[in-house]
């Protein structure tokens, strides 16, 4: 009897040690069931490259780990709507945000009800979009150097296409400022009615991520002068960063992360984590997204957040510096 009570006792106590256990974290037993259904939200409308992306990563987590994700649409207010909601979700892993840098610059811009920085859990950067500044093909300027020239001897001649308040402007204001040259903004409400006035002469010059002017580069309707990237755009080996064309260190290039809402559990983001960029890593998914102009980047947990604390100060610092407003 007293084996059979020394057994019994232990039973109990390895029961009550679980149920202490489940109560304490709540999250993790939840986490830890084998399906589940986890929301994206995505503050833009469907078929766009945010959109895009986040079907193809979400079917590829689905198919190897068995986890569904449903795209949210939510787009509006610059994004503001979808991003709102994300940030009141339960911290749980089944809410997730995909957005872009308007993330970062919208802050800068308007009063919100979120912190970017205080009020998110970074899980990874996915892919980076290249911004590249691109000229109409039958331009007389064939390098950066000629633009600038040009712009310098007519201060306010050369124009430029771009979205208010929006990266490609803050990339404008760089650009500006690296070259001491005077280029008129001529603002449009997005990049296809800028890539419109630009093929139709209405404009001498847009900034525009790689992936929305391919296929004019390649039938030579549009010429790129140079990138704002790091290093050069794997598509355009020719094209030079604005850093090799002499003009200083200018980075400003688009991005597009997954975020969940603040006090996430560490557990449950390094889960994410993981399968997000091993779904980069998948040659079928990295080749998908190489071939319409998103470079797989897969940096994630603190790296990340290095990134974003670095780009929203210097987003700020260009906004303020050239007293930027919200249109």
């Amino acid at each position: 009897m007293k084996r059979l009570g020394g057994r019994f006792q232990s039973i109990v106590m390895a029961a009550l040690s679980v149920t202490v256990f489940l109560v304490a974290f709540p999250g993790d037993a939840v986490w830890s069931q084998p399906r589940r259904q986890i929301k994206m939200i995505v503050p833009f409308p469907p078929g766009g490259g945010v959109d895009v992306l986040a079907r193809i990563v979400g079917e590829e987590i689905s198919r190897v780990h068995g986890q569904t994700i449903v795209i949210d649409n939510r787009p509006g207010a610059g994004t503001v709507i979808g991003t709102e909601a994300a940030a009141r979700s339960m911290p749980d892993g089944n809410t997730l945000l995909m957005t872009a840098p308007a993330f970062l610059v919208n802050p800068h811009l308007r009063k919100l009800n979120y912190d970017p920085v205080t009020g998110f859990e970074p899980v990874c950067r996915l892919v980076t979009l290249p911004m590249v500044l691109v000229v109409n093909g039958s331009s007389s300027y064939r390098t950066l150097s000629d633009f600038v020239d040009a712009a310098r001897k007519k201060p306010g001649a050369l124009t430029l296409a771009t979205l208010p308040g929006s990266l490609f402007h803050i990339a404008f204001e760089m650009l500006k400022r690296a070259t001491h040259a005077d280029i008129a903004l001529v603002p449009y409400t997005g990049a296809a009615p800028a890539v419109t006035a630009l093929l139709g002469g209405h404009v001498t010059s847009a900034f525009v991520n790689y992936l929305e002017i391919a296929e004019q580069l390649k039938t030579h309707k549009l010429r790129a002068l140079a990138t704002t990237s790091p290093s050069r755009i794997e598509l355009l080996p020719e094209v030079p960063t604005v850093a090799e064309s002499g003009y200083g260190d200018i980075e400003a290039e688009g991005w597009t992360g997954v975020f969940a809402p603040a006090k996430t559990p560490k557990d449950i983001i390094a889960q994410l984590s993981s399968w997000f960029d091993a779904s980069l890593r998948t040659p079928e998914i990295r080749q998908r997204l190489v071939d319409q102009g998103e470079f797989p980047a897969g940096i994630c947990g603190v790296d990340f957040a290095a990134f974003l604390r670095k780009q929203y100060d210097d987003y700020g610092q260009v906004i303020r510096n050239a007293n930027i407003k919200a249109e």
